[in-house]
């Protein structure tokens, strides 16, 4: 007997922002196993009876391992249950999905993956500003803050970070940033590049900051906080009010 497992994305937050699709999915699974930014009202979109299982990691905390994880999907899968697997954002960027693919396709269960409104879309449409424009922002990137070490990750195509025509978006790196702007300088992207600091969007803990990498580099140096955050910088970072 096998179940089935369906990796929903739960956009960045805001309940309103899930897709059709992806209550459907909550409210007719047997099984959640959700990230800790997936946690809260959007949960209240499963059943009574639904088994909430958290797995989230979170920098700086104990956290279950990905084995452990990609373990408990098929455990549960394998008792013929239907399972969510529920990640923040979209879950097939920066959120582990490949991991948790292989180990269904090893234990032969079937799986869907239903896309998410993705964090950095959330925070420039929060912020008020495009992520792209003709001539002076032709491409986004969006980049990783920290390997696996948690340490800025060392491979970092730093040419392209420093293009002062891209809109770049840095997952996980509130910690790293000071090190990567640093590089950033040293590759000739200008201090007072535009920059936006985005906490929990979409949620009522929002907070927006907008100033430059050097200004946002000396203010994260100076005192870190471990909640979830973007940091876009590029041309559009601080165009328009929120």
């Amino acid at each position: 007997m096998s179940g089935f497992v369906s990796f929903v994305g739960s956009g960045p937050g805001d309940p309103e922002l899930l897709t059709l699709k992806a209550v459907d999915r909550l409210k007719s699974a047997d099984a959640v196993l959700f990230d800790d930014l997936s946690s809260g009202p959007i949960l209240k979109h499963a059943g009574a009876q639904t088994d909430l299982v958290g797995v989230g990691k979170r920098a700086g905390r104990a956290s279950p391992k990905q084995s452990h994880v990609s373990q408990l999907l098929v455990d549960y899968a394998q008792t013929g249950a239907r399972v969510v697997r529920l990640k923040s954002g979209d879950g097939g960027m920066f959120g582990r999905l490949e991991e948790e693919l292989v180990a269904l396709r090893a234990a032969g269960i079937a799986y869907e993956i239903i896309p998410g409104i993705p964090s950095a879309c959330a925070a420039a449409a929060a912020a008020g500003i495009p992520l792209t424009r003709r001539l002076t922002a032709r491409r986004v990137q969006f980049v990783t803050g920290h390997d696996v070490d948690g340490a800025l990750p060392q491979d970092a195509n730093l040419t392209a970070l420093a293009d002062p025509m891209a809109t770049t978006v840095v997952f996980m790196g509130k910690r790293t940033f000071p090190a990567m702007v640093e590089k950033l300088l040293a590759h000739g992207l200008p201090a007072d590049t535009p920059a936006l600091l985005a906490e929990a969007v979409s949620t009522p803990d929002q907070i927006l900051k907008r100033t430059t990498i050097s200004k946002l580099a000396d203010a994260l140096r100076a005192e870190f906080s471990p909640s979830a955050a973007l940091i876009l910088y590029g041309p559009l970072a601080d165009e328009y009010d929120a």
